[in-house]
């Protein structure tokens, strides 16, 4: 399947904009998603149209949804959720455990903030 070249224009943004929101280089992500950079360059310049092999490790990597790439009426909230499992994803078990205590606790916190606003956090 050829996919027009507006589209394949939306993917690279798409992936481009991914990674920075990460703070990767792509060489950042080509180490971390075991896709060659010049792969990842030809993606984001829109000049090809990656299968389905080179394209999954990116999304997971990045957090991005195949829906984010294939519906862009996708809303902003899940987007922000996918680029934070992306994050997650990309940590070792150790710090993924880590980071959920955390998100816990400070979810917690805020949950109590928000329904008890005169408390202060501990």
């Amino acid at each position: 399947m050829i996919m027009p070249k507006d589209k394949l224009s939306y993917l690279g943004n798409c992936i481009r904009q991914a990674r920075n929101d990460c703070n990767l280089t792509q060489q950042d992500l080509a180490d971390q998603s075991h896709v060659a950079i010049k792969t990842i360059q030809m993606i984001e310049k829109g000049k090809i149209n990656p299968s389905y092999e080179i394209l999954y490790p990116l999304i997971k990597r990045l957090g991005i949804s195949a829906n984010t790439l294939f519906n862009p009426e996708i809303s902003d909230a899940d987007e922000e959720i996918q680029r934070f499992i992306g994050k997650f994803q990309a940590c070792i078990p150790e710090n993924r455990k880590i980071l959920l205590n955390t998100l816990d606790y400070l979810a917690e916190q805020l949950l109590t903030l928000q329904h008890n606003p005169s408390e202060n956090l501990e």
